[in-house]
Formats: C-alpha cells, sequence, structure tokens
C-alpha cells in the first residue's frame, strides 16, 4: 500500500519547467559568445581557408590538424556559411546573433530585433547575388548561395535583367531600411552644386582681390553726419558697420582706380577673407496666395510635420536612475493605427468663396463709410479669419458695432470680431467655412509639436485658426475648467484629454480619477482600471458614478495631498518634479516611507450634478484641492454646463484660471465663463475658446469617436498590468470615531508602540506613524482609529493633525496599567 502512494506521489507534485530568467541569462551568453566565436573563424577563414578547404573531408580524423584559428569546428562553421553558403554578406550573421543574445540578456522587446533580422536576412541574400554577379572567378565573396542563385536568375531574364532585379533590391532596402527619401537625395545634390558655386565664387573673387583693393581704399574713412546738419565730423567706419545691399554691390569697373556705387547704397570696405552670410531662409513660412485684387492676401499656414509612429515608446530611462516603468517595462503605448483618419487631411481653399466674402464684407463696411487699406484671410479647419487694416481716422468702435450686420451680408452664423487682435495691429473678422474640415484625433496626435512636446502633462487638444496643432501642459495650467451648452463636444473634449495622455504618459506616471454621474460617458475606460486608475481601497468599481463614494475619494485626495505634502518636506524640496527627480537619482531612502509620485488627474464630467445632491460636502474638498494641489501633481478637470456662482464658488473659480467655452447659447453664459463675451458667437460640433488668464484662442477641438476610444483601452487593458488599480488612502470621516472597537484583544500588536510614538510627538498623525514604523497608510489608519477609541488620541479634525490627550510618556505607561486592571 505504501508502495503505490509512493510511486503516485511524484508524479502528482512534479512541477512544470519554465524558462525563467536564468535560462533567458545563459541562452543569450551563448548567442553572445557564438557570435565571436563565428567573427574569428570567418576571419580566420579567408586566411587560412585554402588550406582547410584542401583536408576538409579527413577533418574527422584527429591526426589532422586545421589551420582555422578556431580549430575543426571553425573551419567546418567559415565553410558552412562562407563557401557553402552567403560568402562576404555572412559576416551579417555576426551581428544578428551577437544583438539577438545581448537582448535576451537585458530583457529587452523583441519588436525592434525582429525589423533588425527581416533586413539583415534580406542584405544576406542581396549582397551574396551581387558578388555573384560581378565576382563569380572568387566564390568565397557570393558563396555557393550568390553563385548558384545568380546562375539560375540569368537563365530566365538574362544578365541585364538580372542587374536590373539587383538595383531594385539595392533601391528597396535604401528606401525602406536606410529611409532615404526624394528630397534627401534632391537636397544632396543640391547642397554639392552650392558648394562648387561657392568654391568658383571665392576663386573669381581672389582673382579681381588686386583690382578692388586700389578701389576699396577711397573708402577705408569716410565721413559721418552729427546730429548738427553744419558740422560734418570725419569718422573711420568699420566694416561691420554696415549692411550687404546686393543690388548696390554691381560696380562697373574702367579703370582700376574707380568703382561706381549705387548713390543709395551705404559705404563699406569688403575685405579678401570677409564671408558673406546670407539671410536664413524660412522652411515654415505659409503659403501666400495674392487675389487680382493686390489688397487681398489669402494665406495658408504650412502643412505641420506628422509622425507616423508613437515617440513615447522609444523613451529610454537613463542608466543608474531609478526606473519607475520597470514594473510593466514590456508595456507598449497605443499605435496610431488606432485612430481614424477623417476624409481630408488638410484644408481645401476654397478661393472662389473668399473671395465673395472678402467683397461682402469691404461692401458692408463701405456703406458705413468705412474703407479698407488691406485684407488678408487666414484659412482655419472652421473658421477663416479676415484682417483688415482700416484706413486712417476709423474709430474701432464703429466696426464692431456693425457684427450683426455683417453676419446678416454673409448669411453666415457665428462672426466673431475681434478689434484689435492682440499684437497686430488689425481688426480680426472669423467667419465659418461652409465645407469645415474634420480635424481627427490622429492628426495632432501625430504631429511633431505633439510628439516631441517636452511637457509633464500634455494635452493636444485640437488645431488654431491657422491650423496649427494645440497643445498645453496640464501641470502649468494647473486645473482645467470647461464648460458649454449640452451636445457642444465637452465629452468629446474630455475624451480628447484622456486620449492624449495615454499616448504620452507611462501607468507609472500617471493615475485617473474618474466622476462620472451620467454613468454612460466614462464607463469605456474601465478596461485600463489596473494600469491607469484610482480608487478607494474598499471600493469595487474604479468609475465613480455613487455620489457618496465621490466625497469620500475627493476627501481621500485631500489625505493624499496631505502625505504627499509631508513627503515633499521630508526632502526638503517644493514640487512633484523636484521630488520624483530627486528620488529616481536615489537619494531617497524608500524605508523611510519615500516612493515615486505619479501625477493624478481628477476628471468630473457633470460637477453640477454633484453641487445640486451633496452640496458643501463636495465644494469642501475641491476647494482645498484647487488652492493646495497643484505642487504635489494632483490635477483637475471639471466639466460643467454653466459654471454660475451656485455651481462653481468664486473661492474654486479663482483657481481655475485655465478655462475652455463650448458654445452657450447666451453673453451672460459666456461671460460666467469666460469673463468675457465670444462663447456664445462659437458655431459648436467642437468649436471652442481657450484661456489661461491672458488671451482667448479660438481652436477647433480633436475629434475623437467612441469606437476610438473603445480600441485603445481594449489595446492597454489587453497588456499585463498591476495587480490592482492605484490604491488611494482610506479615509475616515468625523462619525467614524462613535463605532470604534475598543476591544484590548483586538488590538494591532504595534499598538503600545504607535501610542508611545504619537504621545513623545504630541502629534497625531498617520503619516508619522507609517514613517516612524514603517507601515502603509492603511495599517497606520487603523492604528489611528484604534488610539482614538482608547482615548489616546482625539477626533478626526479635517486637515488638522488629532490633538493627544496623554501628556507624556509617564501617563501613558499609568493609562496602560489602569487598562489592564480594569479587564
Amino acid at each position: 500500500m505504501a508502495k503505490t502512494k509512493k510511486e503516485t506521489q511524484p508524479a502528482s507534485e512534479k512541477k512544470p519547467w519554465k524558462f525563467n530568467r536564468r535560462h533567458q541569462m545563459l541562452l543569450g551568453s551563448i548567442l553572445v559568445l557564438f557570435s565571436i566565436a563565428l567573427l574569428v573563424a570567418f576571419i580566420s577563414f579567408f586566411i587560412h581557408g585554402h588550406e582547410d578547404q584542401s583536408t576538409l573531408n579527413m577533418l574527422t580524423d584527429r591526426g589532422e590538424k586545421a589551420h582555422n584559428w578556431l580549430g575543426k569546428f571553425g573551419a567546418i562553421l567559415s565553410d558552412f556559411f562562407i563557401y557553402r553558403g552567403f560568402g562576404v554578406a555572412a559576416f551579417l550573421f555576426v551581428k544578428l546573433f551577437f544583438l539577438t543574445g545581448a537582448f535576451i540578456v537585458l530583457d529587452i522587446s523583441f519588436k525592434k530585433l525582429k525589423n533588425v533580422w527581416f533586413w539583415d536576412l534580406f542584405a544576406v541574400v542581396l549582397i551574396s547575388v551581387l558578388f555573384g554577379f560581378f565576382a563569380n572567378s572568387l566564390p568565397e565573396l557570393g558563396g555557393t548561395v550568390g553563385y548558384e542563385m545568380n546562375l539560375f536568375i540569368q537563365d530566365y531574364i538574362g544578365r541585364i535583367g538580372t542587374l536590373l532585379v539587383l538595383v531594385l533590391g539595392i533601391v528597396v532596402y535604401l528606401i525602406f531600411k536606410i529611409k532615404i527619401s526624394p528630397e534627401a537625395v534632391k537636397s544632396f545634390f543640391e547642397r554639392n552644386k552650392k558648394e562648387m558655386t561657392d568654391e568658383l565664387q571665392s576663386v573669381v573673387g581672389l582673382n579681381n582681390a588686386e583690382v578692388t583693393s586700389e578701389a576699396t581704399a577711397y573708402n577705408l574713412e569716410e565721413y559721418a553726419v552729427d546730429e548738427n546738419p553744419q558740422t560734418i565730423v570725419p569718422e573711420p567706419i568699420k566694416p561691420s558697420a554696415f549692411e550687404i545691399n546686393k543690388e548696390a554691390l554691381k560696380p562697373t569697373i574702367e579703370h582700376p582706380s574707380e568703382i561706381h556705387l549705387d548713390h543709395r547704397a551705404k559705404p563699406m570696405i569688403i575685405e579678401e577673407d570677409e564671408e558673406v552670410i546670407p539671410e536664413p531662409v524660412l522652411k515654415t513660412a505659409p503659403t501666400t496666395i495674392v487675389s487680382e485684387d493686390e489688397s487681398f492676401v489669402i494665406e495658408q499656414a504650412p502643412e505641420e510635420d506628422v509622425i507616423d509612429e508613437n515617440l513615447a515608446d522609444k523613451l529610454v530611462a537613463d542608466f543608474g536612475l531609478f526606473d519607475p516603468t520597470l514594473e510593466l517595462s514590456n508595456y507598449k503605448f497605443p499605435t496610431l493605427d488606432l485612430l481614424k483618419e477623417y476624409s481630408g487631411g488638410g484644408i481645401t481653399i476654397n478661393q472662389a468663396e473668399l473671395e465673395e466674402n472678402k467683397n461682402t464684407i469691404v461692401e458692408t463696411l463701405r456703406n458705413y463709410k468705412i474703407e479698407i487699406a488691406q485684407i488678408k484671410a487666414t484659412v482655419g479647419p472652421s473658421v477663416t479669419l479676415y484682417e483688415i487694416v482700416p484706413e486712417a481716422g476709423i474709430r474701432i468702435s464703429k466696426i464692431k458695432s456693425l457684427e450683426d450686420d455683417i453676419a446678416l451680408s454673409l448669411s453666415a452664423l457665428g462672426i466673431r470680431i475681434i478689434a484689435p487682435i492682440p499684437g497686430k495691429g488689425t481688426i480680426g473678422i472669423e467667419v465659418p467655412n461652409k465645407n469645415p474640415t474634420t480635424v481627427s484625433m490622429k492628426t495632432v496626435i501625430g504631429a511633431a509639436k505633439f510628439q516631441e512636446a517636452e511637457m509633464e502633462l500634455p494635452i493636444a487638444l485640437g488645431k488654431t485658426i491657422s491650423n496649427e496643432t494645440f497643445v498645453v501642459d496640464l501641470a502649468k495650467m494647473p486645473h482645467l475648467l470647461m464648460a458649454g451648452a449640452t451636445g457642444q463636444g465637452k465629452s468629446v473634449g474630455l475624451n480628447a484629454v484622456l486620449t492624449s495622455l495615454l499616448y504620452k504618459k507611462h501607468p507609472a506616471e500617471v493615475k485617473f480619477v474618474l466622476v462620472d454621474p451620467k454613468k454612460v460617458e466614462l464607463t469605456l475606460f474601465n478596461k485600463i482600471e489596473r494600469h491607469y486608475l484610482a480608487k478607494l481601497p474598499d471600493s469595487g468599481d474604479a468609475i465613480i458614478t455613487d455620489n457618496t463614494k465621490v466625497i469620500n475619494t475627493l476627501n481621500s485626495l485631500c489625505v493624499e495631498m496631505d502625505n504627499r505634502y509631508s513627503l515633499l518636506k521630508d526632502a526638503m524640496v517644493r514640487n512633484i518634479k523636484e521630488y520624483n527627480e530627486k528620488f529616481k537619482s536615489r537619494r531617497l531612502n524608500p524605508e523611510n516611507g519615500h516612493r515615486f509620485l505619479p501625477y493624478i488627474v481628477l476628471v468630473v464630467d457633470e460637477f453640477a450634478d454633484l453641487i445640486m445632491t451633496a452640496g458643501k460636502e463636495v465644494e469642501t474638498p475641491i476647494a482645498r484641492l484647487a488652492q493646495l494641489a497643484r505642487a504635489i501633481g494632483i490635477h483637475l478637470i471639471i466639466a460643467t454646463q454653466r459654471p454660475s456662482v451656485n455651481v462653481i464658488t468664486g473661492i474654486i473659480k479663482a483657481n481655475f484660471p485655465a478655462r475652455i467655452a463650448f458654445r452657450v447659447t447666451s453673453k451672460i453664459d459666456s461671460r460666467t465663463i469666460l469673463d468675457t463675451q465670444g462663447a456664445d458667437q462659437l458655431i459648436g460640433r467642437g468649436d471652442l475658446l481657450y484661456t489661461n488668464g491672458n488671451d482667448l484662442i479660438r481652436v477647433q477641438c480633436a475629434f475623437v469617436d467612441t469606437p476610438e476610444v473603445e480600441k485603445i483601452t481594449e489595446f492597454i487593458g489587453s497588456q499585463k498590468g498591476y495587480s490592482d488599480a492605484y490604491l488611494l488612502p482610506e479615509f475616515v470621516g468625523e462619525e467614524s470615531g462613535i463605532n470604534l472597537d475598543i476591544d484590548i484583544s483586538e488590538r494591532d500588536s504595534l499598538f503600545r508602540e504607535a501610542a508611545e510614538i504619537i504621545v513623545t510627538s504630541q502629534q497625531g498623525s498617520a503619516s508619522l506613524l507609517q514613517r516612524k514604523l514603517k507601515l502603509g497608510y492603511n495599517r497606520a489608519g487603523r492604528l489611528i482609529d484604534q488610539l482614538e477609541a482608547a482615548g489616546i488620541v482625539g477626533p478626526f479634525e479635517g486637515s488638522k493633525a488629532r490633538s493627544v490627550n496623554i501628556t507624556d510618556l509617564s501617563a501613558l505607561e499609568q493609562f496602560f496599567n489602569n487598562e489592564q486592571n480594569e479587564f
């Protein structure tokens, strides 16, 4: 009986074999060493290959010696890869095996390595056939494979056809691997041509140096006119004091001692060694179209640089620093192909429409005896800005009062007059386009301005009137207020903000607290709970829809804020950026409670509903966060229909300098949001005004549809995440002290030690216990609750530390003795 048990037991307890980190290190090391062995064998082949080849069949005989530096093994390897294989191209296998081993040892993703293998194998075949074509008399260069493939291809398409195929292969490699573009080739030849031209000009200049030397001698001293026109003071003029006028530099030399210059040109000296620097040419100059009427200029902004891949995936942590992304080191950022490319892409200029609008504006103003000196049109995605320069003597207020008349003449909705345009001496008239262009999220996320933005929390909102991608930093705002009438794009704007951060920040760097009273707007982000979302420890769903949970979450964020300020105080830094840099450089000890602090973004979709149901209980923590949370990386984004005084108080509103206004129905609503009018003249469908306490900027919000958000969240959710969402500290309300358990047997084992720390410091704080006892916040909170139940500390007092009821350690000892006698 015992025998059968012994026989069956190992089968049930046998563990399956797993490929772990040690196996990975071993395999990588073998591949690296094998690549070095290949390199030694290959080099030796070209020195002793002929000697080993004659005795290759006898290499199995131990008495036969191989001349290869790696012995018989090296002779067989080099013969297989070079002579019977791909010739000189076999050296690329050294690179491939070495890189593969290094990637395995360093535990780097194989995504880039697949690309390297594909193109290097392509190059191996191409080089082998190329040497087989041109050097078939030397089989070591092309190898057997190159020689035979070359003969095979020539049998079907001949020698010229084979050459064309090889050229095609080289072109494919240059375009797709080296990524040489026609523009780069063109600029290369133009640069060489320019260098040759400059050399010829310098040679001609040297030949004419003797001719011009005597002529320039007359200009070594000129007369400078003083402020008094009758006084002439001789003064030597330095060469650098003059500008180079190319038109004036066309002398007519009839005699070596004579030189005639344009009478408008300033006198100048040109030395032999002096280099004339041409004026820089702006490559990003806007496209200007001059119509038949010379006073009307149509300006189209240049197309922005577009990046086809998400550069956030290519960022590499600095060596030697702590990497907060290490736990999810294989995390892949969303790719741009998850977003939809809407039709059009660029802006189409309808010149007939622009001419018609220009004529209508000019005629309408002329009816009121307002003449225009010049007018310029800047075409945007949904709105065209007409900049007009009125004749001298025209009052701006007179044009401003004609807003409705111009709208009537143009038969257009949403005419907005900016008088004057800040920073320009013109008056702007914004007219909606008849066929507006949809700004897709893909175009703004792929723009170089967003991909290369060096911001803490970059947000790509959309495109401005001049068709530039509008990118702002949430960390600099520091909080954002979004408002607008129903159906004008607030929820799409929130999705654009969240999408921007998902494409730019790693899950270790930012966390979202999502509050969705509507219960349907933000539910798609449930899939990224273990990556990006934060929640209370006892909460089931990370997206908060219940108002009671909202109150606890906001108060929990206040506790998190106080804890973070304590950490900043201990680290002697002023903000979260300095703190994280200090932590990553390993200058803060995690054993003292220090940790990497991610940014926390609180998003509230309909704030007015919370105020109606919860009132002051929501208002107080929101006001505290708005005032204090900027430095420690907690940022608020609040969306509401109309931020009136009963919804957002003056204290909260004063801490939201960054505001986004979508279309509203009245001027009063616009003033409520922006403190100025203008939002009532928007055209809807994502048309918004942005301000950060200074000028208003009109932006067409990028459109991101529900299926696109779903694809992004599924892409992120399908990857390995953390074990749970980011847990916020537990919030213990004022009423919680009434029902606390005071049973001594259920007290924490560290209760006495915690009481001594609290009494010694005379500060009832959970964060103090965290640092001194090296505890998590939940356990420290429970200890504070037990101390409150025992009467050692006082009740919860909001942001203040709890009062301590026992003055010193002797009194505490007496307290414990009395407690033991009672029980």
